[in-house]
């Protein structure tokens, strides 16, 4: 190859990285209020970025790519956990990890300063960003998620998930509420056994749970609930 192919070879390349990375940059520029849903950022939202900002939540916690990686990223916390499961990890961390090997401090956040974390949360929590952080993508779960639930639609698991309205509090695929934890996230973090002895009294398990025991189901119902459940986990270890 002569020196003069070598150089314009160069050029091109460097040339047309440099226009494709520019605009990149101005179509990300010119759709960031629609990506952020900035019609949404109203005070509440603003005062809970303060609270997330006055309690040093990013010394444990990633969110949008910053912070620390001691604790889960929040970035998605709103959609995995549920504005409930939200309030009692902030308020009542002591009894909410009271069986996990972390620990959140006490941090005697007050009663408004929670709500408006929660707005803060949920807002970050609906921003297109293209699936990032992956591990709380829902691309991860929709896959796999209907396969399992369209296959297993009539297994008894599935049928006992929809005939106790679980889904009114939990989410599960592209269905559900967010009060709760998605079921597909409870799946990676417990296994069938734990499931099934939770739902016979979410109280003894978990101090201050505000889930109501499915102890009117027999045993046999509780366990092919807790596998179904646990059915859900990605094939990789969490």
């Amino acid at each position: 190859m002569s020196e003069r192919a070598a150089k314009l070879i160069f050029w091109i390349g460097t040339l047309s990285s440099l226009a494709l990375f520019l605009g990149m940059t101005w179509d990300t520029h010119r759709s960031f209020a629609a990506l952020t849903h900035a019609d949404r950022l109203d005070a509440n939202v603003i005062a809970g970025k303060r609270v997330f900002e006055k309690y040093n939540c990013n010394d444990c916690h990633t969110i949008l790519g910053f912070g620390g990686y001691y604790a889960p990223d929040l970035t998605r916390a709103y959609k995995r956990l549920g504005e409930d499961a939200i309030r009692l990890r902030v308020a009542s961390p002591e009894t909410a990890f009271a069986d996990s090997y972390r620990k959140m401090p006490q941090q005697h956040v007050k009663p408004e300063e929670i709500e408006r974390l929660v707005d803060f949360l949920r807002w970050v929590g609906n921003i297109d960003n293209n699936d990032w952080p992956p591990q709380d993508s829902d691309t991860r779960w929709k896959a796999a998620t209907r396969r399992l639930v369209g296959g297993a639609a009539m297994s008894p698991g599935a049928a006992l998930v929809a005939q106790e309205n679980c889904l009114s509090c939990h989410s599960l695929g592209e269905a559900g509420e967010h009060r709760g934890p998605r079921l597909e996230y409870i799946s990676t973090r417990r296994d069938a056994q734990w499931i099934a002895r939770y739902l016979v009294n979410p109280e003894a398990v978990t101090p201050g749970a505000q889930m109501p025991a499915f102890d009117k189901l027999s045993e046999s119902q509780r366990q092919a609930i807790a596998e179904f459940i646990s059915s859900l986990a990605d094939r990789r270890t969490p």
